[in-house]
């Protein structure tokens, strides 16, 4: 066998070789079963449809709400972090896209040399290098598809901050709603008691009540007083908080009155602030919904597609590198000094195969695919920690329905048990305790109902964000 054979049989050997590096990322990787969990609450809330399908528009109606959330994402510090690591990433593609052209630079030389005292001899040249890496084996394309899938992931980033953003932005929104109705019923409270503790100062007065029922009565009226001062104080907190999410300095924020804008759903039906709580609201779709709107789990899995071309690429340092390379200009050193200048051209093609490189290439190659193996397992605790968040939000959004008419009634009651006692007072046929109690009762089951909503509405924004919403 000649020569020439012999290297056309080894180079059909390698290429026959190399043609797995040029295969496409597919993911493998299988999310595990039941993903949401096999509770009741969870199957009695698996709908067609995800809810995550929804725009953040969609899902919050208030119209103060919906402006609040658009200032955020345009001003946003985090967030135009986010867009900046997609606009670094998309060069970073570019580059790795124009691998595949040749390099071109312009290198001109000029040369003054002397020899024993001799006249100065001129020598100069104007070349013209290309050099241009032929992708025999798939290093230029592997490393063009990893930067690709660095670029999604980037995007998918993106997304996540935005999502929590919107998240943050309305927690923080219904926060404030309920501060203020919290401020309502304080305000309230601290009318009626002082009518009440003016009362049991003139029974006082007249001999019919002691001094001791009309110093607890202002005690727990001072009580009232600095309930209203602290959430005074955590309205301004909450505000300063939203702030910083807009990247302005503190101030008033706007916002609509507490329950009248809810979360809204076309199916769900109800009283204001019990449409939060309704089943037909909570449908949150079947699994593969979440896999496909979730930011997060995409973002797992264009990691794992990163790896697999990264150790594509490492696999590929393997085989022999081939490089052409090309000078071509105007010189006037040809062995003797010419004037003028003459046209040059010269071409080299080189083929580099690593034998020996310290370990490093198959190093590389084996941490490659260590990190492919712990990307797969992350991917799966991606999923299982998503199934989690969200099985976590439908409970949470379930206890607060179920406790919504629970504090409603105990809140009826109380407000009639407290105008009952207050009443019979007034005739001298109740002590100032029986009131006493009525009022702090009735105080507590009114924060306590406001509380609830709020936990109920913080509920169904976490299962919203938890299904992928809030991107879009």
């Amino acid at each position: 066998m000649t020569y020439k054979n012999i290297i056309t049989v080894v180079a059909v050997c390698l290429m026959l070789t190399g043609c797995g590096l040029y295969n496409k990322y597919e993911q493998k990787t299988e999310a595990p079963a039941e993903v949401f969990g096999t509770s009741e609450d969870v199957k009695a809330v698996i709908g067609e449809t995800s809810l995550a399908q929804m725009s953040w528009r969609e899902f919050f109606t208030d119209p103060q709400l919906q402006q609040l959330i658009e200032q955020v994402l345009a001003n946003n510090t985090d967030l135009n972090s986010a867009r900046i690591a997609i606009e670094k990433s998309q060069a970073a593609l570019t580059a790795a896209k124009l691998a595949y052209l040749p390099s071109l630079y312009l290198a001109p030389q000029g040369t003054l040399a002397s020899f024993d005292n001799s006249a100065f001899s001129k020598t100069y040249s104007l070349p013209l290098q290309l050099s241009l890496d032929v992708d025999v084996f798939g290093s230029i394309t592997n490393k063009k598809r990893a930067a690709k899938a660095v670029l999604l992931q980037a995007q998918m980033q993106e997304e996540v901050v935005r999502a929590n953003l919107v998240s943050v932005t309305a927690q923080q929104y219904f926060m404030l709603q309920l501060l203020d109705r919290q401020l309502e019923i304080l305000t309230q409270t601290d009318s009626l008691w002082n009518t009440s503790l003016e009362t049991q100062k003139a029974l006082w007065e007249n001999g019919k009540a002691y001094s001791t029922a009309v110093n607890q009565m202002e005690s727990s009226y001072l009580n009232v007083k600095t309930q209203i001062v602290d959430t005074r104080r955590s309205i301004r907190a909450t505000e300063n908080a939203i702030c910083k999410l807009l990247s302005v300095t503190p101030q008033h924020i706007a916002r609509s009155g507490w329950g009248s804008a809810d979360l809204h759903h076309p199916e769900a039906q109800g009283e204001t602030g019990q449409r939060m709580f309704d089943i037909n609201f909570l449908k949150v779709g079947v699994p593969a919904s979440m896999l496909e709107c979730r930011p997060d789990i995409r973002m797992a899995n264009h990691a794992m597609e990163e790896a697999f071309y990264n150790t594509q690429a490492a696999r590929a340092a393997f085989f022999p590198s081939i490089n052409l390379t090309g000078t071509g200009g105007w010189t006037n050193n040809a062995g003797v000094e010419i004037n003028p200048a003459k046209l040059f051209l010269n071409l080299v093609g080189s083929l580099t195969q690593p034998i020996f490189a310290q370990g490093k290439i198959s190093a590389n190659y084996k941490i490659s695919k260590l990190t492919e193996e712990d990307l797969q397992k992350r991917y799966v605790q991606t999923v299982i920690n998503a199934g989690n968040e969200v099985n976590e939000a439908i409970a949470d959004c379930v206890g607060a329905r179920e406790k919504h008419a629970y504090y409603h009634r105990q809140v009826e009651v109380l407000h009639e048990a407290y105008t009952g006692t207050h009443e019979l007072m007034d005739n001298g046929k109740a002590s100032y305790l029986e009131v006493l109690t009525a009022q702090e009762s009735l105080l507590t089951a009114q924060l306590g109902e406001a509380s609830n909503m709020y936990r109920g509405a913080q509920a169904v924004i976490a299962l919203y964000i938890a299904l992928g919403g809030g991107t879009k």
